[in-house]
């Protein structure tokens, strides 16, 4: 089974040490119970417990020290990486939370030529630190352009920090923040502020510095998302980690690792919620019937079951290419950003279906449920709206679509190894010259009724884009370009899908009844961009044509919910 399962996690792995890591932290929380994860859930407690764990264990240690600057069990491994973040996000958003800020923290000190600050990262998490990425400020979010946080020139290669950092997560306990700023006046600054002598930089600060101002936690939450202020804080060329564009790049490179995992977390409270709305639904009655006997609970619950598939089988390919990344390979950038907000927004979807099975029991205190409709509206809206990453993905439309290339095939990357290319990505631009294969070779493999039908949406699609394309007057409407995003990015994420539905042999009832979702939602977009005020007459008729109505296979649906959906009725409950 592609969905986790503490109970039965029987996954393989490459090495004792990373099999070892996950079973501890399932048998870590099983122990905690849910009585007690939900207490300190609704009471905000800071989660020491599970960081002492982690310490104890040495997990962020081994998890994200990069090889060569930990033990022989230490590498920056993505596979892994993506299984601890299902995990953790399984059991609670703000466990997930620490971790993945700490990620975030890590990556400009591994991508920076500071090895001094390396080997000191590297034994800060062996001694079981946490970090914190500095980039957002209150008035300008992640607006990095508009940055306040000055180094103001002190003397030779010495600098006092002044400025304020909002809503960055382990601010209170980070032993090293990543801050992004610019070194003010500096003459011949060649990559800065435009108009200015001003250039980028990222430093190290540390949280327990007295010069380190912890204003406030901005959240109601068991994660603290802090607002600091440095104050005339000392960095010498020691707490440097880079200037100008390797400083710039490190900040969006950063992002292309670590912004990924929120489609991971998404996945992992999106199937713990599922267990339990199933769980549920399968033990009530209902005048005279059990509540999974009604078509319409029948119908959400099988919805939200392929749903969920389709969006660990995404973000599984995703990772795929992400490991095979090279400075000739960069089709990880448009593959990153469709995880960040497809399988996020994917993962509000499934919620809502839940939601509508078990009603008023999604309120109730004592369920994982009520965490989890609260948090999945979060993770699209971390660091980067929705509208952000399609206004990224736009990008990558023209080469995608018409202009393929040829790349050998990509396998299963699940090896252990490191990482490396991660954090040598080189300069953030030339995105609109990527290329990519040729999707088509992912619905070729395929000849099932409903993937077909989604073939034909997206050949409709092109064609639009090639005889009634945006005018100038579109292609500056960002509402317009929004909704011809969402299209663009589905058919992204169906190729994805498919071929990692080969990849894990997932049954073709299962990949069928799943684009029997993916034809819905298509036609739904389509309905958006015709009722858009700029759209034209031609590109309207364009959109009627996409609009189709799902294969209608009752026997292919009756196998997927009593062999699928229904079978994972008690198959998983939390410990009490």
């Amino acid at each position: 089974m592609v969905l986790l399962n503490p109970k039965r996690h029987s996954r393989q792995y490459p090495d004792a040490r990373s099999r070892e890591i996950m079973l501890k932290t399932i048998d870590f929380f099983e122990r905690k119970g849910k009585r007690k994860l939900k207490e300190d859930d609704s009471n905000r407690v800071w989660y020491a417990d599970f960081l002492d764990f982690v310490k104890r264990e040495r997990i962020f240690a081994t998890l994200l020290t990069p090889a060569g600057y930990g033990g022989a069990d230490c590498r920056w491994d993505t596979w892994r990486i993506c299984e601890f973040n299902e995990i953790l996000g399984f059991y609670g958003l703000a466990y997930w939370y620490t971790w993945q800020v700490s990620i975030l923290g890590l990556g400009p000190i591994w991508m920076s030529d500071n090895d001094k600050l390396k080997r000191r990262a590297a034994q800060l998490l062996d001694d079981g630190a946490i970090f914190a990425f500095g980039l957002s400020e209150r008035a300008h979010g992640a607006d990095i352009y508009s940055t306040e946080m000055a180094l103001v020139p002190a003397g030779e290669g010495i600098y006092t920090a002044r400025g304020e950092k909002y809503y960055i997560g382990n601010g209170n306990e980070a032993r090293m923040v990543s801050t992004f700023g610019k070194i003010t006046g500096a003459t011949g600054a060649a990559h800065g502020p435009a108009g200015s002598n001003d250039l980028y930089v990222f430093f190290a600060a540390d949280s327990q510095h007295e010069r380190y101002e912890l204003k406030q936690n901005v959240c109601n939450s068991q994660s603290y998302v802090s607002n600091f202020r440095l104050n005339d804080y000392p960095i010498t060329e020691d707490d440097i980690l880079s200037k100008g564009e390797d400083a710039w790049s490190a900040s969006l490179n950063t992002v292309n690792i670590g912004k990924y995992n929120l489609g991971w977390a998404s996945i992992g409270i999106c199937t713990h919620a599922f267990y339990e709305a199933i769980n549920h639904a399968s033990r009530r009655r209902l005048y005279g019937m059990t509540v999974t006997d009604f078509p319409h609970v029948r119908r959400m619950l099988t919805d939200a079951y392929v749903r969920l598939v389709a969006m660990k089988l995404v973000a599984l390919r995703a990772a795929d290419y992400l490991r095979a990344a090279s400075a000739q390979d960069r089709r990880y950038l448009l593959y990153n950003p469709v995880v960040k907000m497809k399988v996020t927004t994917q993962g509000e979807d499934v919620i809502n279906l839940l939601w509508d099975v078990v009603a008023a029991k999604g309120f109730e205190k004592d369920t994982y449920f009520e965490m989890a409709a609260r948090d999945i509206r979060g993770l699209p809206k971390l660091e980067g709206t929705v509208h952000v990453n399609i206004a990224l993905i736009l990008k990558f439309m023209p080469n995608y679509l018409f202009n393929p290339a040829q790349f050998t095939p990509v396998g299963r990357r699940d090896e252990a190894a490191n990482d490396d290319f991660l954090f040598h990505q080189g300069a953030t631009k030339g995105l609109g010259k990527v290329q990519f294969h040729d999707c088509q070779r992912a619905f070729d493999a395929y000849d099932l009724p409903d993937v077909n039908l989604f073939e034909e949406q997206v050949a409709v699609f092109k064609e639009s884009l090639m005889a009634a394309p945006p005018s100038e007057v579109q292609r500056k409407d960002l509402d317009f370009l929004l909704t011809v995003g969402e299209m663009f990015a589905l058919i992204v994420y169906a190729q994805l899908a498919l071929e990692s539905a080969r990849l894990y042999a997932i049954e073709d009832d299962v990949v069928d009844q799943m684009f029997d979702v993916l034809v819905r939602d298509l036609s739904r977009f389509a309905v958006e961009l015709h009722g858009k005020a700029s759209t034209t007459p031609e590109q309207m008729r364009y959109c009627l044509k996409m609009i189709r109505k799902p294969v209608v296979d009752e026997e292919r649906y009756a196998r997927v919910w009593n062999g699928q959906v229904y079978a994972l009725r008690d198959a998983y409950e939390m410990n009490p």
